[in-house]
C-alpha cells in the first residue's frame, strides 16, 4: 500500500509540475523572488489546477509516509519524471524518442534496485528537539546558500538552484509530515499544540514559492532534474538521521544500492535534459521559450502551438 501511495503522489507531482509551469512561464521576468510572481499564478486557472494537484500529492505522500519510511517512500517519488515523460509525449503531442525510453528503463532499474537491495528497516525512532534543530538549520543553510547562488549565472544555473532549494525544503517537510501524521492519527487536536505542525506549513509553503522561482527562472530540465534528484537524497540522510533508517550495507549490498542510486540518478538526469521534456531554449538573460507548454495544448489530435491560452488560463478544452 505504501509504493501505491507513493506512486500517485509521484503522479500528482508530474501533474502538478506541468500545469504550474503553465501557469507561471508567461511571467514578467523581473517577477522572480517577487511575490507579484504568485500574484501572476494565482489569477491562472491552470497554475490553481496545479495546486489542487499539489494537495492531492501531499494528502498521498502524507499517508505513504505515516506507513512507511521516508528513505522508501521519496526515492519513489523520482518516477514523477517517467510521469512526466507520458503526459508531455500525449498530451502535449512531444515525440518519445529512443532517449527517453532509455532515461526511463534506467530509472526504473534504478529505483527497483535500490528498494531491492536497501531491504530498509528501522525507522520508528522519535527524533530529539536537538536533532531536530541540527537538521531543520542544516536545511535552512543549505537553502539560503542555493537561493544567493541564483544571483549569478545562466538561467539554466539559476533554475537549478532554485530547484535545488526547493527539493531541500520538501525533503525536510516530508520529515515533519511524518511524524505530523503519526500525531493526527491519535488526535487531530493536539496535532495542533506540536510545532512540527506549523514547520510542515512554514517548509511547504517556502518550498511551494522557490518551484515556482525554479519554473521561471530557466528551463525545466535544469529544475525539474534538482527537484526530483536532490529531494530524495537529502531524504534518505534525513530517514536515517532522525528516525533511524536502516539500508542493508553488509557484504555487496552497500555497493549494490550505490550502484542502483547511481543508475536512477543518471536516468533522471539524462531525462531531465531530453528534448522531450525541455522544449525551450536555456541560456541568455531575457530569452523566451521556444516552445512554451502553454502553446503546445492538443485538442482532438491537432497542436494549438500558436494559440495562446485564454484569460482564465486554462486549455480551451478543459471544463474546470
Amino acid at each position: 500500500m505504501v509504493y501505491v501511495l507513493a506512486i500517485a503522489a509521484a503522479l500528482s507531482n508530474a501533474l502538478t509540475s506541468v500545469f504550474q509551469r503553465m501557469g507561471v512561464e508567461s511571467a514578467p521576468e523581473e517577477s522572480t523572488m517577487r511575490l507579484s510572481l504568485m500574484t501572476h499564478a494565482l489569477r491562472r486557472g491552470i497554475w490553481l489546477l496545479g495546486f489542487f494537484f499539489m494537495i492531492c500529492a501531499f494528502l498521498f505522500q502524507a499517508f505513504a509516509l505515516h506507513t512507511g519510511r521516508l528513505s522508501v517512500v521519496q526515492p519513489i517519488l523520482t518516477m514523477e519524471l517517467l510521469f512526466l515523460v507520458f503526459i508531455l509525449g500525449t498530451y502535449f503531442g512531444y515525440r518519445i524518442t529512443a532517449r527517453e525510453w532509455l532515461g526511463a528503463s534506467a530509472i526504473a532499474l534504478g529505483l527497483s534496485g535500490f528498494l531491492v537491495s536497501a531491504d530498509t528497516g528501522g525507522g520508528n525512532r522519535v527524533p530529539t528537539n536537538i536533532e531536530w534543530s541540527v537538521v531543520g538549520g542544516g536545511a535552512v543553510v543549505i537553502i539560503a546558500a542555493a537561493v544567493v547562488a541564483t544571483r549569478w549565472g545562466p538561467r539554466w544555473w539559476k533554475a537549478a538552484m532554485f530547484g535545488t532549494a526547493a527539493a531541500v525544503a520538501f525533503a525536510f517537510t516530508a520529515s515533519l509530515i511524518k511524524v505530523v501524521g503519526n500525531y493526527a492519527a491519535k488526535d487531530w487536536v493536539t496535532m495542533l499544540a506540536h510545532w512540527q505542525t506549523y514547520g510542515v506549513i512554514l517548509f511547504g509553503l517556502a518550498g511551494l514559492f522557490l518551484t515556482q522561482n525554479a519554473f521561471h527562472a530557466g528551463p525545466l530540465a535544469a529544475s525539474q532534474s534538482t527537484l526530483v534528484l536532490v529531494d530524495p537524497l537529502i531524504s534518505i540522510i534525513i530517514g536515517i538521521t532522525l528516525y533511524g533508517d536502516s539500508l542493508r550495507t553488509a557484504g555487496p549490498w552497500g555497493p549494490l544500492e550505490a550502484i542502483s542510486l547511481l543508475i536512477m540518478f543518471a536516468g533522471a538526469v539524462f531525462l531531465s535534459n531530453s528534448p522531450l521534456v525541455t522544449g525551450m531554449k536555456s541560456e541568455g538573460k531575457g530569452v523566451e521559450y521556444e516552445e512554451m507548454l502553454s502553446r503546445r495544448v492538443t485538442h482532438a489530435g491537432h497542436h494549438l502551438e500558436d494559440a495562446p491560452l485564454p484569460d482564465s488560463g486554462l486549455p480551451p478544452f478543459s471544463s474546470v
